[in-house]
């Protein structure tokens, strides 16, 4: 004869006692009244952006922190649901330097910008379209979005050439020193094809801050720099810059120098 089988029946609402069952209402109501409400608040602007494009820089304390990058992640794909289009521009300046320490290279900054020779714009370029990019598209794949990860380079969408900074000379004179900082770029020239296509197959393009000079080399670009130029290429409606300083300044040094509109 075959042992009886014990059936472990799960809890229903009606096993919880009357006055916890009544917590329990209560909490699912507030939490559904918590939904109503800003989604309420929400609607207009989703209505309002529903198919313009949207271009977001992704940076600083929202790539590191667990609970913000995925707050980050379900806001893209939501935003994709309900029919705007966001283009991704991520930074990765912590990664790459974490990157440098690993292989046993120096970081050294001019003017707040990275020098960056051959060794260090190939362990860039690895880092910002390889680990970081990919790594950002597989999130936004596995939160039901469909994203595809490009750099500047793909396309030819950020044409560059090689920045030069200047400062004063020694001793203040007048003098104007231009600095080589290696394979740092500017944007030169926007070519949207690629991310319009993207756009138009219903994907979330993200796209890593590289540009190609006229000789096929790689530059690192600023990502603040790449998401404006992407934005005013695509005529975007917003540009939406994810910082940890308190918005664009005039003078990074100086705080004060916010530009509020």
């Amino acid at each position: 004869m075959e042992p009886l089988q014990k059936h472990v029946r799960q809890p229903s609402e009606v096993d919880i006692p009357f006055p916890r069952r009544i917590c329990y209402i209560h909490h699912a109501m507030d939490d559904r009244k918590i939904f109503v409400n800003n989604l309420s608040e929400a609607l207009p602007y989703l209505q309002a952006f529903r198919g313009k494009t949207l271009v977001i820089k992704y940076g600083g304390a929202a790539m590191v922190q667990e609970e913000a990058r995925d707050a980050f992640i379900q806001d893209i794909v939501l935003l994709r649901t309900v029919g705007i289009k966001p283009v991704v521009v991520h930074g990765g300046g912590p990664m790459i330097t974490e990157m440098l320490k690993k292989v046993g290279k120096t970081t050294e900054f001019i003017e707040g910008l990275r020098v960056t020779d051959r060794e260090t714009v190939d362990i860039t370029e690895m880092v910002l379209a390889g680990v970081l990019n990919k790594g950002i598209v597989a999130a936004i794949n596995r939160a039901g979005g469909l994203a595809v990860g490009i750099s500047g380079k793909d396309g030819n969408l950020v044409e560059a050439v090689k920045h030069q900074p200047s400062r004063p000379g020694k001793d203040d004179s007048e003098i104007i020193e231009k600095l080589d900082i290696g394979y740092v770029g500017e944007v030169k020239k926007i070519n949207p094809g690629v991310l319009t296509s993207l756009d138009e197959a219903g994907f979330v393009p993200v796209v890593a801050p590289l540009g190609v000079g006229s000789e096929g080399e790689t530059y690192n670009i600023n990502a603040d720099t790449v998401a404006g130029a992407l934005a005013g290429a695509l005529k975007a409606e917003k540009l939406i810059l994810m910082t940890d300083t308190p918005g664009i300044l005039r003078d990074r040094k100086d705080s004060a120098s916010l530009i509020s509109q």
